[in-house]
C-alpha cells in the first residue's frame, strides 16, 4: 500500500535519517517497503481507520519518580502567612496590584467586595488590552455572576478559602464551557467547548472569578497569536515572551488577581522572567490537564502566575490532585508553611552556569542573598550531555497531537510560517526516526537518574532562569520550578523568542531600558513547599516585588 519507492528513494531518505546503506540493502528495503508499511497506512487512511480522539493519551506514560524511589513530603500541610492588618488603599491601582495574599484578606474581612474588585479588573482589562494585546475573550457576564455569588456566600458565613472572590485569567488553552477556547490559533478561533477543564472547575469551586481568557502564542509557541503580539508591560516595544504571554502580561500589569499558565519547555518561566512576575511550574503529574490543549502528553504542565510567591502556592493548593481524565496525574502531598524558616537548607548551584550568559549580577546576588539567609551553598555537577537531543520527544508528540491539522494543511492558516514556527516543525517531525525517538526516551531516563543524584545532595537548586540546559533537563525530568523577580537589568535591544529576522530588526534603546530579572528555584519532585518558602524569603530579601511597570 502507498506510493512505489525505489533504491534511489532510500538513498535520499538516508540523508534525513543520518544513516548509510549499501546498494543491495537499499534494493531489499525498497522491494518490501509497501508491504511493511501497509498496516500503518491503513490506520491513517483506511479502510479500517481507527479514530484517535484528541483526549486519547499514548499507552506509555512518563513517571518522574524513578522505580524504587520515594518522592514528596510525608504529610499534607498548608499554612498561610499570618494575617497582616493592611488597610484598604484609597487608590484603585493600589488595590489592583495587591497580591492575592492581601486581596483575600480584604475580601474575607469584607473590607472589599468581590463585585467591586471584579469591576475594577474588568475596567482595567478593557483599558489596557489595546496596549498589551493580552486578552482573547473577556468574560464579564460570568465574572459578575460569580463575584455576586461570592459576596452572597460570604454574607451568609460561607468562606471557600484564599481564592474566594478573587478575579483571575486563564491561558486560552484550558476549556471553558460555553466560552471560546481558541489555543491562540486561527483554525480554532471559533472553537467553543461544552465543559470546563478540570483546573477551571477546581478554581470555580474555590470561589475564584474568571474575568478573561488570555493570549498565548498560537498552539503554545512564543507570543504571537491571531490577534497580534502580546506586549511586555515593562517594555512595550517587545513581546511578553511565551507561550503564557497573556497571563504574564496581564498579571504584571495588574489586570487580574492571578492567572493560569502552562509550560512544556519554558512557557511559564520565560514570560515570568520577561514580565517580572512569579511563575510556579508544578511537578509533572501534580495538576491534571483534563480539558486542556495537548501539545506533549509527557511534558505539558499547568501552573499559576502571580505577583507574589505565596500567591502561587495558594493557587497550587486549589489545583492539585489527580483526575481520571489525565492518566499522568497522580496524588501528590503538598507541605507548605509560609511562616517556616529556611536556615540550614542546602541550595545547589552549578558554578559555570552562574558565571556564563545568560546569568547576570542579579543571579549571583540572589545566591549571595540565600547564603545570608542561612542556606548552605553546595556546588553540584551535571554531565556535559547533548540535552537538546531530548527535543525529538517534544517534536514527535506535538506533531502527533496536531497530525490532522498538519496533513489537512490547516496549519497553513497560522500567521507565523517562519522556520522556527510550528507549521515547519510539525512537517519536519514526520521524518524523525522512530529509533531516534526511543533512544531519546532512554536518554531521558538516564538524565532523570542524574537529577535524582543531584537532588539527593541538596534541598533545592538555584539556576539562571533562561539557561537552556536547565529548561530542557527539568522539563523532561518533571521537577518543579519557581521563578521570581529578584532585581533589574538594563537592555539595549528588544528581546524576542523568535529566530533573528534581518527584514524585521528589533528596536534598540539608547540609553538602555531597565527591566525585571529573576532567578529560578528547582525543587525536588513534589516538594513545591520547600521552594515556596525559600522563594518567600528571597522575595523579601530582594526588596523589589513592590515595583510596578509605569503607565499601568
Amino acid at each position: 500500500m502507498g506510493p512505489e519507492v525505489t533504491a534511489a528513494t532510500f538513498a535520499e531518505a538516508e540523508k534525513l535519517a543520518r544513516v548509510q546503506y549499501t546498494p543491495a540493502e537499499r534494493a531489499q528495503a525498497a522491494s518490501t517497503w509497501r508491504v511493511s508499511m501497509a498496516p500503518l497506512q491503513e490506520q491513517r487512511t483506511g479502510p479500517r481507520k481507527v479514530a484517535l480522539e484528541p483526549e486519547l493519551a499514548p499507552a506509555s506514560r512518563w513517571d518522574p519518580v524513578l522505580p524504587g524511589l520515594q518522592a514528596g513530603p510525608a504529610r499534607n500541610r498548608f499554612v498561610r502567612s499570618k494575617a497582616a492588618a493592611i488597610p484598604l488603599p484609597s487608590r484603585e491601582e493600589d488595590i489592583a496590584f495587591a497580591p492575592v495574599s492581601t486581596l483575600s484578606r480584604w475580601i474575607e474581612s469584607r473590607a472589599l467586595t468581590s463585585e467591586r474588585l471584579t469591576q475594577l479588573y474588568l475596567e482595567r482589562l478593557r483599558r489596557f488590552d489595546p496596549k498589551l494585546q493580552c486578552v482573547i475573550t473577556l468574560t464579564p457576564e460570568l465574572a459578575l455572576e460569580q463575584a455576586r455569588r461570592a459576596d452572597q456566600e460570604l454574607a451568609r458565613g460561607r468562606y471557600r478559602g484564599p481564592l474566594h472572590g478573587i478575579p483571575w485569567g486563564a491561558k486560552d488553552l484550558v476549556d471553558t464551557a460555553g466560552i471560546p477556547t481558541t489555543y491562540g490559533a486561527e483554525p480554532y478561533r471559533d472553537r467553543v467547548p461544552t465543559t470546563d477543564a478540570v483546573v477551571v472547575d477546581r478554581l470555580h469551586r474555590a470561589g475564584a472569578v474568571l474575568v478573561a481568557k488570555l493570549s498565548l502564542g498560537a498552539l503554545a509557541l512564543n507570543d504571537i497569536w491571531f490577534g497580534g503580539e502580546t506586549k511586555n508591560p515593562w517594555l512595550l516595544e517587545e513581546g511578553s515572551s511565551g507561550s503564557s504571554a497573556g497571563p504574564g502580561a496581564a498579571t504584571a500589569a495588574g489586570l487580574v488577581g492571578f492567572s493560569l499558565g502552562s509550560e512544556t519547555g519554558g512557557s511559564i518561566i520565560a514570560p515570568a522572567m520577561r514580565c517580572g512576575v512569579t511563575g510556579l511550574r508544578p511537578t509533572f503529574g501534580r495538576v491534571p490537564r483534563t480539558g486542556s490543549m495537548t501539545l506533549s502528553w509527557s511534558l505539558d504542565k499547568l501552573g499559576p502566575m502571580t505577583r507574589g510567591v505565596e500567591d502561587s502556592l495558594l493557587v497550587l493548593a486549589a489545583l492539585s490532585g489527580p483526575d481520571a481524565g489525565d492518566v499522568a496525574s497522580v496524588l501528590g502531598r503538598l507541605d507548605f508553611d509560609a511562616n517556616a524558616g529556611v536556615k540550614g537548607l542546602r541550595v545547589g548551584y552549578l558554578p559555570a552556569w552562574m558565571e556564563q550568559s545568560p546569568a547576570t549580577d542579579v543571579d549571583r546576588a540572589a545566591l549571595e542573598s540565600l547564603k545570608r539567609l542561612g542556606l548552605k551553598p553546595v556546588e553540584v555537577k551535571l554531565p556535559d550531555w547533548p540535552y537538546a537531543s531530548l527535543n525529538v520527544i517534544l517534536f514527535a508528540e506535538a506533531a502527533a497531537s496536531f497530525e490532522e491539522l498538519t496533513l489537512s494543511r490547516g496549519v497553513n492558516a497560522l500567521s507565523m510560517q517562519v522556520p522556527d514556527a510550528w507549521p515547519n516543525l510539525f512537517r519536519q517531525a514526520r521524518f524523525l526516526s522512530a529509533v531516534d525517538f526511543v533512544q531519546a526516551d532512554r536518554l531521558r531516563r538516564k538524565v532523570a537518574r542524574e537529577m535524582a543524584r543531584v537532588m539527593s545532595e541538596v534541598d533545592l537548586l538555584l539556576v539562571p532562569s533562561l539557561r537552556e540546559e536547565a529548561l530542557t533537563i527539568t522539563n523532561f525530568t518533571g521537577h518543579p520550578s519557581l521563578t521570581l523577580r529578584t532585581g533589574f537589568v538594563e537592555v539595549a535591544k528588544a528581546r524576542s523568542d523568535w529566530a533573528p529576522n534581518p527584514e524585521r530588526p528589533l528596536p534598540t534603546f539608547s540609553p538602555p531600558r531597565r527591566v525585571p530579572h529573576g532567578v529560578t528555584l528547582i525543587g525536588r519532585l513534589f516538594d513545591e513547599g520547600t521552594i515556596g518558602r525559600v522563594g518567600i524569603a528571597l522575595e523579601r530579601a530582594s526588596g523589589v516585588a513592590h515595583e510596578r511597570p509605569s503607565g499601568f
